[in-house]
């Protein structure tokens, strides 16, 4: 967002998300997204999933 110049109610506006639910994406809270989403996502940051999207291995012992 930040290399784009866009804010998070732009981008909630563009994509059709509340701002709460965009804020859990942005924060890496949410346990999953919708490929729409991801897509919609993509299309108004002009950017491929996996500069959105980064795996982490759960740690059970943790």
């Amino acid at each position: 967002m930040a290399k784009r110049k866009i804010s998070l109610n732009e981008l909630s506006e563009r994509v059709d998300l509340t701002l709460s639910n965009l804020s859990i994406l942005k924060t890496g809270k949410a346990k999953a997204i919708r490929f729409s989403t991801l897509e919609a996502i993509c299309k108004a940051l002009d950017c491929q999933p996996g500069d959105l999207l980064e795996y982490v291995e759960d740690n059970p012992e943790a």
